[in-house]
């Protein structure tokens, strides 16, 4: 009994708050919107493959432990990318737009898994500038891999390519307003327990019989000044026909 009487309770206090919660779950969905849309600068991304094998000049089949020797190579290549000696030409091959350190942060080196593609992941408020670092990188790396290794075994396999109706990475306004609109409803139902919660004054009959530990005998009506009014308007109608009745 108690357990249906809390239910009943639980869902009293959302269907009184309602609009509590509705207020701050659109509050909290129309700023992500807002946000999304207009404050946060798009990012796009733009990507650029290579493809990594050993140096062969006697035979064009590779074996499996070939394949592996490749791969691990690729751990180095991740590193040397990313390196000042390979992004400090990349800056003066692109005027010096963006420095070393800018250029690190843009650019994500990986691999596909357990194979001999690279991947030089570029993200960049501006879709064509992204496709210009990716691909001035694999050719810078491609470059000077011969000098720092020693070996030429990088060729580019894809190179980045710009769209002709780019769109960006981030943000993702419906999904940012999603997130929001589960949120501000949870922050919404959470303030109107909280209020209720904190809500010591009584109000109903059942909040007396809680407070005291007895049972309500009777309640007395609030009456309003206009009900008033009109009952004694009434009453005077009665009067006046009683009195023309008698009179008779």
């Amino acid at each position: 009994m108690e357990e249906t009487i809390s239910l009943k309770e639980l869902f009293h206090t959302i269907r009184k708050r309602l609009w509590l919660i509705v207020l701050i779950t659109a509050i909290f969905t129309t700023l992500s919107g807002l946000v999304s849309y207009f404050l946060i600068t798009p990012i796009y991304q733009s990507q650029a493959q290579l493809l990594v094998n050993q140096e062969k000049a006697d035979q064009t089949s590779y074996n499996t432990g070939d394949i592996q020797a490749n791969i691990q190579l690729i751990n180095t290549y991740n590193v040397i990318i990313k390196s000042r000696t390979i992004l400090d030409i990349v800056s003066s091959e692109l005027n010096n737009t963006h420095t070393s350190s800018q250029l690190t942060n843009m650019i994500t080196v990986g691999s596909v898994q357990n194979s001999q593609v690279l991947t030089i992941t570029v993200e960049n408020p501006d879709p064509v500038m992204a496709a210009n670092i990716a691909n001035t990188t694999a050719l810078v790396f491609q470059e000077q891999v011969v000098n720092i290794m020693n070996v030429d075994n990088v060729n580019i396999l894809t190179p980045a390519q710009v769209g002709e109706n780019p769109s960006p990475i981030k943000p993702q306004p419906v999904l940012n307003m999603a997130i929001a609109f589960v949120v501000g409803m949870m922050v919404g139902v959470g303030l109107a327990f909280l209020l209720e919660f904190l809500d010591n004054t009584v109000k109903t009959e059942q909040d007396i019989e809680k407070l005291l530990g007895l049972p309500v005998i009777g309640t007395i009506t609030l009456i309003e000044e206009k009900d008033i009014q009109e009952a004694q308007k009434i009453a005077r109608k009665v009067a006046r026909t009683r009195g023309e009745t008698v009179g008779s």
